[in-house]
């Protein structure tokens, strides 16, 4: 596939699960639950009770809303504490992350030379991920507070089992996005910014190796053995490289004199 498309691609995933986030945060019905609904009487009673990360409230057949909103930060439970943090952080980063892909993609004419908008593609995307990261961490504790009471097999007097509702499932989907965007921003750059070391072959850069020498590694090529052993050109012995005869006699001497002891 196209560089290009690929990265548009990425672009159009990660943003669409930067708003995906961004609306949870407003999203009511985080974690709901029904109480009544009981037949046997004339008048059927039923109430929902719901929460998100700013207030609880109740719902009555009456559609009438009665909400109970957090009315300090000191006063809200470490959960909320948490789960607020990490979507804010996931959102500022996220926020950061749109700008530079922005800048680096090679679609756009801004954000300067094509060096520069790799390096600022890949920042974006390593900032993408740490945002997804921190997202699905957020969405990932809430569940696990309401689905750690729900399966209790006790439960304490008035503590409600409550359900997961659906900010939580469309927090995971756009997390999940803006990984996926995160990945194909570093697939398309990864090459540019961590090249891949290239052994250039002695031929390639004009050094004449002999017949004799084309099969051995640059350094042998290049290593010139002993006078004393002759040298070659070609396939070809010189006339430095041939030993005296005086000198093949006393070998032959010396090997007839060592079989003899």
């Amino acid at each position: 596939m196209n560089k290009r498309l690929i990265q548009i691609l990425g672009f159009l995933l990660s943003t669409l699960g930067w708003v995906f986030v961004l609306c949870t945060i407003a999203m009511d019905y985080w974690r709901i639950t029904q109480y009544g609904g009981q037949g046997g009487s004339f008048v059927i009673t039923n109430l929902w009770y719901w929460s998100n990360l700013w207030k609880d409230c109740s719902t009555d057949t009456t559609a009438v809303d009665d909400c109970r909103e957090f009315p300090a930060l000191w006063t809200v439970t470490s959960l909320i504490h948490a789960v607020r943090g990490l979507i804010m952080c996931g959102i500022g980063l996220g926020f950061i992350a749109i700008v530079l892909c922005f800048l680096g993609m090679e679609c756009t004419y801004i954000g300067g030379a094509k060096k520069t908008k790799d390096k600022q593609l890949f920042a974006g995307a390593l900032l993408h991920f740490a945002g997804g990261v921190s997202d699905i961490s957020a969405y990932g504790i809430y569940s696990n507070s309401i689905t750690r009471i729900a399966f209790a097999p006790t439960a304490g007097i008035g503590v409600l089992r409550y359900d997961v509702g659906p900010p939580i499932f469309l927090g995971f989907v756009g997390s999940s996005f803006i990984l996926l965007g995160a990945v194909l921003y570093a697939v398309t750059v990864f090459r540019a910014i961590c090249p891949q070391s290239k052994v250039v072959n002695a031929s390639e850069r004009g050094i004449y190796l002999s017949p004799r020498s084309r099969g051995q590694t640059l350094y042998s090529a290049h290593h010139k053995p002993s006078k004393q052993y002759g040298t070659y050109i070609g396939s070809a012995q010189s006339t430095s490289s041939r030993i005296s005869k005086n000198s093949q006699a006393t070998l032959i001497r010396l090997s007839e004199r060592d079989a003899f002891v």
